[in-house]
């Protein structure tokens, strides 16, 4: 079985997640040359902090509300990490039971990497983790790419989307499809004078219907090809503006929850959305909106950016799935 093989799952969507409750909440000065999403605080840093938490949590809430099963873990008290709250940037998990830890750009956002997590969450969840792909290496080599925030996965389908950036390098991307057997689907992406630092940010895929600003794609050959490739997976395309995208409105997460998918979007993204866009979306997935303005606003990035899907199988599902390869071995 090919790597391509292993990590194209079964589904695009998940119930479980990962969350990280921060400790040291705040503006990052290392972060803020390439994210032009940050705004300065108007806050003092201990009321920043309480607003981060009451917004944290009450996206957990809403999340358990539906069904959707979240593992919290808190931040850790001795370190600086005023990002750690988006964790889907250092770690990736498949249906195979391989996780992926990323190489990180900025020193005090490689502290939030916490490999130990893993084994915690596998049992926590009764998840099966099989194999760890670090990636974190490539940080030596001045080489980047920032999980889910650099990459927008189709899972269905094997490729990975990619708006090459100062955290998201070709060279990552090369080493990522190597090891993890994704088919890369890489362009160059800008909003007004800076490039879109994360491609999370302009770009969002669910089970049936893809959200996409493809003004931002640069050049008009490359642009037809991304349109192209998510047209031919089938999907409703909406295609959102650049300022929709400076409203979070692609920076969202479709979820499986116990009532069907869910789509979990700020509350900012929401009122972005036009009337018939939000047609699209309703017969895809019901909307769950949150207020998640402080961190959208502060931390520069949005809903989607502090949810990391657990796509670990559980145990039963790996004996299934040995069962049926040894009953229908590759030829």
């Amino acid at each position: 079985m090919s790597p391509a093989e292993q990590l194209c799952d079964s589904t695009q969507v998940t119930r479980h997640l990962l969350m990280i409750r921060p400790s040291h909440f705040g503006p990052n000065a290392e972060t803020a040359p390439s994210n032009q999403f940050q705004k300065a605080p108007s806050y003092s840093a201990v009321e920043l902090s309480l607003r981060a938490l009451h917004e944290f949590d009450g996206v957990v809430a809403a999340l358990d509300r539906v069904g959707v099963q979240v593992i919290v873990v808190p931040d850790l008290p001795d370190r600086s990490t005023p990002d750690a709250v988006f964790p889907n940037n250092w770690v990736s998990t498949h249906n195979d039971g391989t996780a992926v830890l990323y190489p990180m750009a900025v020193r005090n956002r490689r502290a939030e990497r916490r490999p130990d997590l893993l084994k915690r969450i596998a049992a926590e969840g009764r998840f099966e983790l099989r194999r760890v792909i670090d990636l974190s290496w490539l940080e030596q080599a001045g080489s980047f790419l920032e999980g889910t925030g650099s990459l927008v996965l189709d899972r269905l389908h094997g490729t990975a989307f990619a708006a090459r950036s100062a955290r998201t390098h070709q060279s990552a991307l090369d080493e990522f499809s190597r090891l993890a057997g994704y088919r890369i689907v890489a362009f160059d992406a800008r909003l007004g004078a800076g490039e879109v630092y994360h491609t999370n940010v302009l770009m969002s895929l669910g089970q049936h219907f893809a959200i996409l600003c493809s003004e931002a794609i640069q050049g008009a050959a490359v642009r037809r090809a991304v349109c192209a490739e998510l047209k031919a997976t089938k999907r409703s395309l909406i295609e959102v503006s650049a300022d929709q995208v400076r409203h979070f409105a692609a920076n969202c997460l479709e979820v499986d929850s116990a009532g069907g998918p869910v789509l979990v979007l700020s509350e900012t993204a929401l009122k972005s959305f036009r009337t018939a866009q939000l047609r699209v979306l309703e017969r895809h997935a019901a909307l769950l909106p949150v207020d998640v303005a402080t961190i959208e606003r502060v931390g520069g990035g949005g809903v989607r950016c502090m949810l990391a899907e657990i796509h670990l199988p559980r145990q039963a599902q790996l004996d299934s799935l040995s069962t049926a390869s040894r009953q229908h071995p590759d030829p």
